[in-house]
Formats: structure tokens, sequence, C-alpha cells
């Protein structure tokens, strides 16, 4: 029997109490005490306990909303403060940051970003969204995955909501490469019932090990040279052109 990931409320409690044990262990008088000693510090060592989870419950209240965006992550009410979403800069791209979920979604949302700048347009400060407030997103809907931090729209002014054929063939093909180069963990709204050619959205959701798997490849690319964001390739080599394909397949007829 399988079982879900726990959620970022569990985890930050869980480390809660982890950080205060570790505080309370390293406290003068916590090994070979006995007696009233013994007692003070188990007084002390609960206290801090409670305190620590105190403390991730009020920040919790303070970043989550209590619902999920349509891949699954938790939607957070602020940017660049105590959640898991901050202004990131994209290497290699003259922007100055974009507001993006941090660790595994950073790394596929920045390579996505980044081969868009280098093979389909260049890209400039204000071409790129990333985090939206709650309110500004609808609910269920695709565009809610940038409240979660783990979409981004590129020239949403350029390729309107609805519109299809925003970008040229050629510019396509390089995003189905991009795609099935990320084995299907990222998304192209311009595959969803209502099309948004802007945006970009993970398609795994918190914890699958696909999505880890494809952003520590991405991790060993930047550190090698010669490697990917910015190398080239050819997009229409046939087992490029048949990965992209099936994927493209796949995820149209999952809608969105």
């Amino acid at each position: 029997m399988t079982t879900s990931p726990p959620s970022r409320r569990t985890v930050l409690s869980r480390a809660a109490v982890i950080a205060a044990a570790t505080a309370a262990a390293s406290l003068p008088g916590t090994q070979l005490v006995s007696g009233s000693a013994h007692a003070a510090n188990q007084d002390l060592f609960t206290e801090e306990i409670r305190r620590a989870v105190g403390r991730a419950k009020a920040r919790n209240k303070r970043v989550l909303v209590g619902a999920t965006s349509r891949n699954g992550w938790d939607v957070e009410r602020v940017a660049d403060q105590d959640g898991t979403i901050f202004t990131r800069p994209v290497p290699g791209v003259p922007l100055a940051g974009v507001q993006i979920r941090l660790g595994d979604p950073e790394e596929v949302l920045t390579h996505i970003i980044q081969r868009f700048h280098y093979e389909i347009d260049e890209l400039r400060t204000g071409d790129v969204i990333g985090w939206h407030a709650p309110h500004r997103v609808r609910r269920n809907r695709p565009e809610s995955n940038l409240a979660s931090g783990t979409a981004v729209r590129i020239r949403p002014a350029s390729y309107p909501v609805g519109v299809r054929g925003g970008l040229f063939p050629q510019q396509v093909a390089v995003v189905r490469d991009i795609l099935a180069e990320l084995e299907g963990v990222a998304r192209w709204g311009g595959d969803d019932r209502t099309p948004d050619e802007s945006l970009f959205s993970l398609a795994a959701g918190p914890g699958d090990p696909s999505l880890t798997a494809v952003a520590d490849r991405i991790r060993a690319w930047r550190a090698t040279p010669g490697r990917g964001a910015g190398t080239v390739v050819d997009i229409y080599a046939p087992e490029r052109l048949r990965a992209a394909r099936a994927l493209e397949s796949r995820q149209r007829r999952s809608g969105g």
C-alpha cells in the first residue's frame, strides 16, 4: 500500500520538534542528571518544543492558504518572506529575477527559461513572471500553479490566454524538445483546453521521484561544461523527435 508524502505543515512541525530537541540536548546538565535537576531539564525541553511548534504553526498561518494548486503544491500567500517562494536569478538571462519555489521546482523552471532565451527568443527584465498572489489566479485551473510558485509565464502579453498560434513552428518544436528533455515533469499551457501559450508549469507533484531525478540531472548539467541549457542540440534528431511527439500526445490527451 502506498502512502502520500506528508504535507508541508507536517514537515515543518516535525522539523520544529527536531530543532527543539537538538537545542535542548545541547543545554548544560542534560547528561548525567537526576531527581529535581532532571525534572527541570525535562520541563525546559518540553517548553522548547512547545515554543518551536508554536513558531512553526504561526509561520504556516502567515504563509499557507490551506489549498493546493492544480498540480498539487501548497499555495502560498506571500513571496520573499517565510515560505518556499523567493526571487531567484536565472543564470545567463538578463532578468531581475523570478519568484519561484526553491529546490527542484526552481531547477526545472529555470532550465525552461534558459532554453527559451537561448533557442526561441532573447528575454529581458519583465518578460518572465513567476509567483502570483492567490487572489489573482483561478483555482483548479492550470494558472493556479503560479500561486504555488511552480509555474512561470513567459511574455504573457505576447501570448494571450485563449489564443493559439503565437509561436512559430520552429519555436514550438523547441518547446516540445524542452518538455521531452524534462521527461514530462513540466507541461506547456499551449496544450491546455483553454490555451495559455505563455504558461509553463510543473506537471509533477510534491514528492514525485521523477521530478527529483530530472532536477538532479539539471544540476549535473550546470556543473559540466558543454552540457545543459545553452548547448547546441539537434531538436530534429530522430530520437528527440520521437520523444517529443510521444510526450505531446500524452499531454494533449490529459488536457488542462
